[in-house]
């Protein structure tokens, strides 16, 4: 996978590819990541950028010839994103969908974003929450992260990511580990049984849990089987 982030700030994204799994995977020819100047497109001696909105108003918007500049100097590409809070959700769908393509180009914003303009040559405009960040290279990385990690290869277990939060529109079922007590909480008796299958059913029903209590809205989309379903019904009336 070939990743392209457009960006006024080169620094704030290259010191998150030189840690853990990400530089293990450019180490490894898994995923590549370029990461481009937009100030190198910029106009004049100064290499202008930005400039005041039309109709008044504060900030300073970023223009689209240097944005659409940058962005064609780096086509073709699979995708082109556009990171702003005026998005589509970024979601764990999205990003499995995303993870089947071979280039993505990630524009990033700062002040008070690109000229609208810039949307007709983006092939999607991606929110990861609603909130507004000082710019989008956080919002890059995220796409960045939750894409490669679904690469063959990234990530040491490909059962890992398969249990994942949202995978099956659940969250995840809590984790433990050693020591079996700390501070007068105890690890729940059943993950120390060595009963695999109680384990498993404690582990989907903890999910459940999870989800009925922290994101009940994502229960109506949930794929859950006959089991899960009695599981819910039963959790849903302890409630």
């Amino acid at each position: 996978m070939r990743y392209t982030i457009l960006t006024l700030f080169p620094r704030l994204i290259e010191p998150w590819l030189s840690e853990s799994l990400l530089k293990k995977a450019l180490e490894r020819g898994l995923i590549s990541v370029e990461v481009v100047n937009l100030r190198a497109f910029g106009l004049g001696r100064h290499r202008v950028v930005d400039d005041t909105p039309y109709g008044g108003g504060a900030g300073m918007v970023i223009r689209p010839d240097v944005a659409v500049a940058a962005l064609e100097s780096v086509l073709p590409a699979d995708e082109i994103i556009l990171l702003s809070p005026a998005g589509r959700p970024f979601t764990q769908e999205v990003a499995e969908e995303l993870a089947q393509k071979r280039h993505l180009v990630l524009l990033s914003g700062r002040y008070e974003g690109f000229d609208a303009r810039v949307e007709a040559f983006a092939t999607r405009v991606l929110s990861i929450g609603d909130y507004v960040l000082m710019g989008g290279e956080v919002a890059a990385l995220a796409v960045l992260e939750a894409t490669a990690r679904l690469l063959p290869g990234v990530i040491g277990d490909p059962e890992s990511h398969r249990q994942d939060s949202f995978v099956r529109g659940l969250l995840d079922y809590p984790h433990y580990t050693r020591p079996p007590e700390f501070r007068g909480l105890k690890v729940p008796e059943v993950l120390l049984s060595g009963h695999h299958q109680a384990v498993a059913r404690w582990r989907r029903r903890e999910a459940l849990r999870r989800t009925l209590l922290l994101r009940p809205e994502l229960l109506a989309k949930a794929r859950l089987g006959p089991e899960e379903v009695a599981s819910l019904a039963e959790l849903d009336r302890e409630e």
